[in-house]
């Protein structure tokens, strides 16, 4: 069986990368790059785990809709809720979107090191000028179109408007985000939440692309987007005026090709 055919097994049961992980024995992180396309060429072992789960050999595809009944009622894609949401285990972590979940792998070393200066940067600036805007990281609920089928965790998140702080989160689109691309995520970041993020009233957004080195800035309030930038130089934050400007050299530093023994 090729990868390619068990994505599509994937996509069409609902599986998360976590139920994949806990029912093949493979481990998660393999599993995130297998699926996510980082990793072409599975060992023999790992291949064979996975072909094991998706050919039904060992009976897991019972065994996953089980556990899935054990936290919450199974739905189709597209029909869960934020009830559903917090109906799942404490350290499942995924993002629901138009009633669609949407697996969120464990960020790596080089994601959060971007995604945390990024943040220093922000926080610093506010505090200096004694802003009232609140810089956060993930994970921090935003419920983003104040409905109940979306339920997103941005990266890195700058509100400005105190009135949507609730105690679980946030209720409401937040002025500024951003996203730290990784395989998995790509299509999701750069697609699906661009969209959401627009109409939501998101005023500006940013994702960064460490395998690519760049910065692609959408100044979603102006519609004059998008902005695309190297990891060099410095990059003004559009919602304080251009005042505060990211130095970009620091987070390219930061863009390291880390070794990835002990993961399997």
């Amino acid at each position: 069986m090729t990868i390619e055919e068990m994505k599509r097994i994937k996509k069409e049961k609902g599986y998360s990368y976590t139920q994949i992980a806990q029912m093949s024995g493979v481990p998660l992180g393999t599993v995130q790059k297998v699926f996510g396309g980082e990793t072409a060429n599975p060992r023999y072992d790992t291949l064979q785990a996975l072909e094991s789960l998706f050919n039904g050999e060992s009976g897991t595809h019972s065994s996953v809709r089980e556990e899935e009944a054990a936290y919450g009622s199974v739905k189709k894609q597209g029909d869960y809720t934020v009830e559903d949401y917090y109906a799942l285990p404490e350290d499942k972590r995924v993002e629901l979107i138009d009633g669609v979940f949407y697996d969120m792998s464990s960020p790596t070393f080089v994601h959060q090191r971007i995604g945390g200066e990024i943040h220093r940067q922000i926080a610093n600036f506010i505090l200096d000028h004694k802003g009232s805007c609140i810089p956060l990281m993930s994970p921090v609920d935003v419920r983003l179109d104040c409905d109940n089928r979306t339920m997103v965790q941005p990266d890195v998140i700058v509100l400005c408007d105190r009135d949507k702080i609730m105690k679980w989160g946030i209720m409401g689109a937040p002025d500024f985000l951003a996203e730290v691309l990784s395989p998995s995520t790509r299509r999701k970041d750069c697609l699906k939440k661009l969209g959401k993020y627009l109409n939501a009233g998101v005023k500006e957004y940013w994702i960064v692309d460490p395998y690519k080195r760049k910065l692609i800035v959408y100044d979603l309030e102006s519609g004059d987007y998008p902005s695309v930038y190297g990891l060099n130089g410095k990059v003004p934050v559009g919602i304080f005026g251009g005042r505060l400007m990211i130095d970009l050299d620091m987070i390219g530093e930061m863009v390291v090709d880390y070794p990835d023994e002990g993961r399997d």
